[in-house]
């Protein structure tokens, strides 16, 4: 079976010096291997290549066979990494907290902590007969949720 240390440290180095990153790496028993990679910018084909080849020049098949496959991590998949949330602050967002609330809003901040999710709900405010849209910001924890997904409206 491929080493996975070994193979992510040489995926790692494929990515130096690029905007790119590693988000899953999955090998199989069977060495089936799954590479998703993201960026600060837009991921080509020709990116995803690079990483191939660089695992084709670092583990011969001859030696182990596997089965490779390297891509650009779904923009519909939940964000796993304080990197990708800070790349999608400012965008709409869906989360699902680990109590069980399901919450949409924008992805006001992100740290390496948690983020701020920014969100619009009808209150009762003092003196006025009807509720009104307030703008009201909540804190999570990374750990404090289950998923957090982008909304994608066409």
């Amino acid at each position: 079976m491929i080493d996975k240390t070994a193979l992510e440290q040489v995926i790692n180095e494929a990515l130096e010096g690029t905007k790119m990153y590693l988000v899953t790496l999955k090998v199989s028993k069977d060495n089936v291997i799954d590479v998703a990679l993201d960026s600060d910018e837009d991921i080509t084909i020709d990116d995803c290549i690079a990483v191939n080849d660089a695992v084709l020049d670092a583990f011969d098949r001859d030696e182990e066979d596997y089965e490779l496959t390297v891509g650009s991590y779904g923009i519909t998949s939940p964000l796993l990494l304080p990197r990708q949330y800070r790349k999608n602050v400012g965008y709409e967002v869906e989360v699902l907290t680990a109590d069980g609330r399901k919450l949409k809003g924008v992805l006001a901040d992100a740290d390496d902590e948690g983020f701020t999710l920014s969100t619009t709900v009808k209150k009762k405010l003092d003196g006025k007969k009807r509720p009104e849209l307030v703008e009201e910001q909540e804190r999570f924890d990374y750990s404090a949720v289950k998923y957090t997904k982008n909304i994608i409206t066409v």
